[in-house]
């Protein structure tokens, strides 16, 4: 059953026109090297590499930087970018795969996460200040004032600044996955579909499953 997704006063207030995207797949495997796997990540990557279509990835992972750095934050996706475009796409599993595959065809910020874990609902809402949560390894971080985060009926399970949380990490037993992508101002919705698409389409493809969405809120 999909969670109850939901943005809080807060967030609508701060950004009533940016979108923030959902994908499921259902009953799928999270094999670390499926065959063929590496074949669909080169023809996406020759794909993701023609000019116009660069062109516009590097526009969009430069708009997340300037997002990041007015919380004083580093963005990952420039580094990732430059690696991908140097050395192709990393090899984890198939679902953390899947997951970069959207960050960098799409050009957006996405998570991934074991949808199993989550205690209820999600909401889209801005942090307070010093707010405590687990980040991955995990590690105990705080929050800035303002800050993106998405939460379930328990605890924060992602910051956009800083990444997702340990809780809802992916393995090699999750089977419900769910990926989520970031708009922030000046990215538009369908490249959050696009994104998705990629990943949900990815696991599929190559670990099985049904795809639930994308929902763009």
């Amino acid at each position: 059953m999909p969670h109850h997704f939901s943005k809080s006063a807060e967030f609508r207030a701060r950004y009533p026109d940016v979108a923030f995207g959902l994908v499921r797949v259902i009953g799928a495997e999270n094999p670390e090297h499926p065959p063929g796997f590496d074949q669909h990540k080169r023809k996406l990557l020759r794909r993701m590499k023609k000019p116009p279509v660069l062109a516009g990835i590097e526009e969009r992972v430069e708009i997340y930087n300037r997002f990041f750095s007015e919380f004083d934050y580093p963005c990952p996706l420039p580094l990732h970018l430059k690696r991908t475009k140097n050395s192709g796409f990393p090899r984890y599993n198939l679902m953390v795969d899947a997951h970069f595959l959207a960050e960098m065809c799409a050009g957006i910020l996405v998570a991934v996460a074991d949808d199993d874990r989550f205690d209820g609902g999600l909401t889209l809402d801005l942090a307070s200040a010093d707010e405590s949560w687990q980040g991955m390894g995990p590690r105990e971080l705080t929050t800035k004032a303002g800050e993106i985060v998405l939460r379930d009926e328990r605890d924060i399970v992602c910051v956009l600044c800083q990444g997702a949380d340990e809780k809802t990490r992916v393995g090699p037993d999750t089977t419900n996955v769910l990926f989520y992508g970031y708009g922030i101002p000046g990215v538009e919705a369908e490249h959050i579909a696009y994104g998705l698409s990629i990943a949900a389409e990815a696991v599929i493809g190559f670990g099985g499953g049904r795809i639930e969405g994308p929902e763009i809120h």
